[in-house]
């Protein structure tokens, strides 16, 4: 059973789709998998001076640096250092990435991987995993 939701953040929390819209899609997807129980991640190779907007302070239950922890996606130990700091399993969690070698990295290590291509494709696949309705 899927418990917990990483995202990377370029290419994935950047992206606004082709409408429109007051913040991007898949942060909207983050609010609501919360309501339903689910952890969220975020987890990303910036270096150690970047951190996530302040606006979005509360919205992940882990945040993982690249730079502030010595480690990369797509490396395997990364995903299992996320999966720990959110006291999941890999198994438990889905890893959302625009890059298919760090979606790969993901499953190798146990997660289930989505490559995110666009937005409508990514919701309905999260939708699917997690077993419950997302953006229309």
């Amino acid at each position: 059973m899927l418990r917990g939701l990483v995202l990377d953040f370029g290419g994935v929390l950047t992206d606004f789709g082709d409408d429109y819209v007051v913040e991007p899609p898949l942060l909207t997807v983050v609010r609501e998998v919360r309501k339903h129980g689910i952890l969220t991640g975020l987890l990303s190779n910036a270096d150690g001076l970047w951190a996530p907007p302040t606006e979005w302070t509360g919205l992940f239950d882990a945040v993982v640096i690249s730079g502030e922890v010595g480690l990369a996606k797509p490396s395997t130990a990364i995903y299992r250092l996320t999966a720990d700091h959110l006291h999941l399993t890999t198994d438990e969690c889905v890893f959302v990435d625009d890059l298919a070698i760090n979606v790969r990295g993901a499953a190798a290590a146990g997660m289930v991987g989505v490559h995110h291509t666009s937005i409508p494709t990514t919701i309905a696949e999260l939708a699917v995993l997690l077993g419950f309705p997302l953006l229309p």
